[in-house]
């Protein structure tokens, strides 16, 4: 199990691999967010994109099953101690992601702090970057999330 110590401010970590489908787009859009250049490949030909576009909670998500995806597969399937997040500093989508496209991620630890009433637990900053096959950055976001620390005794 990995704690909140075991994390060091400032390392970098890379993985990922997930490619989008236009099925998955159109899919996703139709459930949570219909707009047409996420839905409708004839309208958003006409749209500012140019063609169809993921969401970019559709994005989020894909990004989200990438980090659950890395953490099961490092050292040997050690975990990390996660508490869940209370939530992000910002979130960026700096440009569309399309059917086709091959996302990958890139995180720096910005900080882990112990909480200082709660003594089992802390939180670490995260900076996310996710990038397509042009490694082109298409979301920025700086990410909290809660861990617990390693047990004494």
């Amino acid at each position: 199990m990995m704690y909140l110590e075991d994390f060091v401010v400032g390392a970098e970590r890379e993985f990922g691999h997930y490619e989008v489908t236009e099925e998955e787009v159109i899919a996703f859009g139709n459930r949570y967010d219909n707009q047409p250049f996420h839905i409708d490949k004839e309208a958003a030909k006409d749209s500012i994109y140019g063609g169809l576009i993921a969401s970019g909670w559709h994005t989020c998500a894909m990004f989200m099953r990438m980090a659950c995806d890395a953490q099961n597969d490092e050292g040997g399937g050690e975990r990390m101690a996660s508490l869940g997040s209370p939530g992000f500093d910002d979130l960026k989508w700096l440009l569309p992601v399309r059917p086709g496209d091959i996302l990958s991620v890139r995180t720096r630890i910005l900080s882990a702090t112990p909480s200082r009433s709660k003594q089992d637990r802390g939180t670490m900053r995260i900076q996310i970057w996710v990038s397509n096959q042009k490694n082109e950055i298409v979301l920025e976001m700086t990410s909290m999330g809660r861990y617990l620390r390693r047990p004494t005794g």
